[in-house]
């Protein structure tokens, strides 16, 4: 009789500790902290070589980014009035071996504000050493972007950016949120992230776009990691599973 063939005893993934000691107890999140839940999208397991999509960089800040030269290029709104709460001037004030502060940014916008028209999208250029800010100027006689505005602005940035790829890695603000250069949404309301996104991938912009800070109370609304989103969302909205 031959002898009883050996089993092979199941095996039991862990779940991947996050930090060390009682840090993952001490850390859980309840409803009241400001928090984002990251969705997967796709099987990591499983690349399929797609590299047309927009990377959102959740958590992650974007001045240090900047600072640590993370990126050679910024992607930014700059209006021909103030720009003494934008992320241009505070990043101009932050990099030592720039050459520009609020006052000459605010007049360089004025000088070609003075020649644009209200339908008209410029993309103005500011070298400031360590990154090059590419500005989305705000038309003259508006208090606001609009996504029109954003479209065409965004099709010149990824001209831009496509015929010098020394400008390359990229990232954008989300333009939700902003001090000086708020974007209205046709119902003057601010517009959905995703139509942002939508409006930056149809324009073919290619780069990283961090989200605003009012978004880290988003939870338990899940987010994705990148856009186009999954078609799961689509199926989801039209009443399926």
């Amino acid at each position: 009789m031959a002898p009883p063939q050996a089993t092979t005893p199941p095996q039991h993934h862990q779940r991947p500790r996050l930090y060390d000691e009682e840090g993952d107890l001490l850390l859980e999140a309840d409803r009241r902290a400001d928090r984002v839940i990251l969705l997967p999208a796709g099987d990591p397991r499983k690349p399929t070589g797609q590299q047309d999509r927009i990377r959102i960089q959740w958590g992650q800040l974007l001045l240090d980014d900047l600072l640590s030269r993370r990126y050679r290029t910024l992607v930014c709104g700059v209006n021909p009035n103030d720009n003494s709460r934008g992320i241009i001037g505070e990043l101009a004030a932050l990099l030592p071996t720039s050459q520009w502060n609020t006052e000459s940014i605010t007049a360089h916008a004025r000088t070609f504000a003075k020649s644009m028209s209200r339908d008209e999208a410029l993309v103005l250029k500011y070298d400031m050493d360590l990154v090059e800010v590419l500005a989305l100027l705000r038309p003259p006689g508006r208090e606001h972007f609009t996504l029109d505005d954003l479209r065409r602005g965004f099709r010149k940035v990824a001209q831009m950016v496509d015929l010098r790829h020394d400008r390359l890695p990229v990232a954008s603000v989300s333009f939700l949120g902003a001090k000086s250069n708020r974007l209205n949404g046709p119902n003057g309301q601010e517009p959905s992230f995703e139509t942002i996104l939508r409006t930056m991938f149809e324009a073919g912009y290619r780069g990283d776009v961090y989200p605003s800070l009012g978004m880290w109370e988003l939870a338990p609304t899940g987010v994705f990691a990148s856009y186009p989103f999954p078609p799961s969302l689509k199926v989801m909205r039209a009443g399926g599973f």
